[in-house]
């Protein structure tokens, strides 16, 4: 009879997540896992004295995108350069970790549309320097996507983890995480919630990386579409001026012709 009940509880909730969204499904079983786990530890999550800092930089490819870059290496050049390491995600952040004369330990490139297995490999790397005693903290500076006008570089601490959040860029939302945690829908972990939270922890910085790429390639559209327009407009107010100015003195000169004409009549008279 248990093994009939279990079979029909899975089955209820096989039914019942199939079709809900990846991520949000990973969400709850992450809440639910963690908020079940107890006293969890796990190599990624140990918090170390920090004496060297790798900082994982998302730049773009291009420029053309207004103050997006430059404000983005203005927060960079503030870590310290002896105790500081980089990765880099975006030829933008190569180039100025070349030029400043900093130590760069790996360059990434990611598409227009980021994939997925671009966030892994970036995320694996930086995984793997932490689990080495390579570094004591990975930090994550990207652009957030605030809103179409504005887009604000900001740093997200990637490693050591820390309470087990959502996945997002580091900005959850208060109702959603408490909802998160509570765990809306009661899972069964097998072979025990320690073994499933500890595979699942580092798929969950996969995807921690995937979003903050969407995120700066977002950033990086709407900065590059504002700085466009902005150009645009500039360039027709300058026509506009110019135009302006070429029919004030091709007028001078008309007048000045008939004055001149005026005046020789005037004379034969």
């Amino acid at each position: 009879m248990q093994m009939v009940a279990a079979s029909k509880m899975r089955k209820a909730q096989q039914s019942a997540l199939a079709g809900r969204p990846y991520a949000t499904l990973m969400n709850e079983v992450l809440g639910n896992l963690a908020f079940n786990a107890g006293d969890f530890t796990h190599p990624l999550m140990e918090q170390r004295e920090v004496h060297k800092r790798c900082v994982i930089i998302i730049s773009t490819d291009k420029g053309l995108c207004g103050g997006l870059n430059s404000n983005l290496m203005r927060e960079a050049a503030k870590f310290d350069r002896a105790t500081t390491v980089y990765i880099t995600a975006g030829r933008k952040a190569a180039q100025f970790v070349a030029r400043a004369k900093r130590q760069l330990v790996a360059e990434f490139t990611y598409k227009d549309a980021p994939l997925f297995s671009e966030a892994r490999a970036i995320s694996r790397f930086a995984r793997e320097m932490f689990a080495k005693g390579e570094v004591d903290q990975v930090d994550i500076l990207f652009t957030n996507f605030v809103s179409t006008l504005t887009q604000k570089p900001e740093v997200r601490t990637f490693l050591p983890v820390g309470e087990i959040k959502s996945v997002s860029a580091g900005l959850p939302r208060p109702l959603e995480e408490e909802k998160l945690m509570q765990g809306a829908t009661e899972f069964i972990f097998e072979p025990g919630v320690e073994q499933v939270l500890g595979a699942l922890l580092p798929h969950s910085l996969n995807f921690r990386i995937f979003q903050v790429l969407l995120e700066a390639k977002a950033s990086e559209h709407s900065a590059r579409m504002v700085a466009m327009k902005n150009a645009t407009d500039n360039a027709a107010q300058i026509i506009k001026d110019l135009t302006l100015e070429y029919n004030k003195l091709r007028q001078d000169n008309i007048t000045k012709e008939l004055l001149e004409i005026s005046t020789a009549a005037m004379a034969l008279g």
